[in-house]
């Protein structure tokens, strides 16, 4: 008995060690930008992140131009192609400073839709789909490390 409880509460705590961060956490509706961007959900709960494009200060919010992309399972966006889902524009009352959220920088929002709104990029208009935020989740930057091959083994030709 004693050790079924053990594994349980082993099993319990890995299994929080997984999770997504806390204000990330939610049921939220399976829709990409790209979808959102041709239909009407206003009102829709959404989770998505990517890289940001621009950041732009407003008096009394700040509203970032996003590239969309996958979240992993905690969250994360996810480039594993050069396939993005589509861009939006996420919205949130107060200052965010361009300085902390760089272009390029990874974030995901949490929110419902607002509507969308028509803007240019560089000759071709384009529908983003706009989130009013609750949560702005800035991941931090992602550390680069060179990976090295072993020389193959029994090392031929090395003598």
């Amino acid at each position: 008995m004693r050790t079924t409880l053990l594994a349980l509460a082993a099993i319990a705590l890995l299994g929080a060690c997984a999770s997504q961060p806390k204000p990330l956490q939610g049921e939220y509706a399976a829709l990409t930008p790209r979808d959102a961007a041709e239909t009407d959900a206003t009102g829709s709960p959404v989770r998505w992140g990517g890289r940001i494009v621009q950041v732009e200060p407003r008096a009394d919010s700040t509203c970032f131009e996003m590239v969309s992309t996958r979240l992993d399972h905690y969250g994360r966006p996810y480039w594993a192609s050069d396939d993005t889902g589509g861009r939006f524009i996420a919205c949130r009352a107060g200052f965010y400073d361009p300085a902390v959220f760089e272009v390029n920088r990874e974030v995901t929002f949490t929110g419902r839709l607002a509507g969308h709104e028509s803007r240019s990029i560089g000759g071709y208009s384009y529908r983003f789909p706009l989130v009013d935020a609750d949560i702005v989740y800035l991941w931090p930057k992602r550390e680069r490390s060179l990976v090295t091959r072993p020389a193959p083994w029994p090392w031929w030709g090395y003598w």
